[in-house]
């Protein structure tokens, strides 16, 4: 017999997700180095269940969104149960990567509760600068991606709470604009440390297998929400021009 879905723990559960998500992005908007990202708020955090599907996402760039699916897939095929807890990862390669453009830096992190993953905290910021042929990269007269900047596929960036200064060093030194860059990268991370803090105490208030459900629940809640919107759209093939 299925468990019964609670609609007011739901509730709760719902807004506490979403307030986790815009904890991450004021904590980017805080203490972010550039511009771009302090001010003009490109960027973008979301909370995902345990297979990488968003459930909150946070109230700043909402057209980087529509990225997420893709880019927790590829990370999750690319690293299956190759994570522990501490790792926090990064990518911005749009060809196999999942990510949108080269100054769209994602740094994601796995929320693991009881040892198992639960949940990931992901955040998307657009970087002031990440080298290529013109300053910003965003070059229209660019002719190939390798014209445009720094490729970093998935990588560890922090394993197992150890940093990984190698790849630290590398987007240091293929910048015009380091101490912006490498502000605005520490920024995520410290986004994301303050989101697997709050998830990970939502999971363990409720308990996972608790959470699970109420995670699934919402997924099917928005699903029969855009399914009764596109029930109520006009059938065109009835008007007459």
């Amino acid at each position: 017999m299925t468990a019964r879905i609670d609609p007011i723990t739901l509730e709760v559960v719902q807004n506490a997700l979403a307030s986790i998500a815009d904890e991450l992005a004021l904590v980017i908007m805080r203490s972010a180095y550039s511009n771009i990202v302090r001010d003009s708020m490109d960027y973008s955090t979301a909370v995902c269940d345990r297979n990488g599907q968003t459930i909150a996402q946070g109230l700043t760039t909402p057209v980087h969104l529509g990225s997420f699916p893709d880019a927790m897939r590829n990370l999750l095929q690319t690293y299956g149960d190759d994570m522990a807890p501490g790792d926090v990862f990064i990518f911005n390669d749009p060809y196999g990567s999942g990510g949108m453009h080269l100054p769209d830096f994602y740094i994601v992190k796995p929320v693991f509760v009881g040892g198992a993953i639960e949940g990931f905290v992901a955040t998307l910021a657009h970087q002031q600068d990440v080298g290529g042929i013109a300053p910003g990269g965003m070059a229209v007269y660019a002719t190939e991606i390798f014209q445009e900047g720094l490729r970093i596929p998935a990588l560890k960036l922090i394993e197992a709470g150890r940093p990984n200064n190698a790849i630290f060093r590398l987007i240091e030194r293929n910048t015009r604009a380091p101490t912006n860059v490498m502000g605005d990268v520490r920024s995520q991370l410290a986004a994301c440390n303050t989101g697997e803090r709050a998830l990970v105490r939502l999971i363990e208030h409720y308990g996972s297998s608790t959470f699970r459900r109420y995670a699934a629940e919402l997924h099917d809640y928005a699903e029969r929400l855009i399914r009764a919107e596109i029930a109520a759209l006009p059938d065109l093939s009835l008007i007459h021009i």
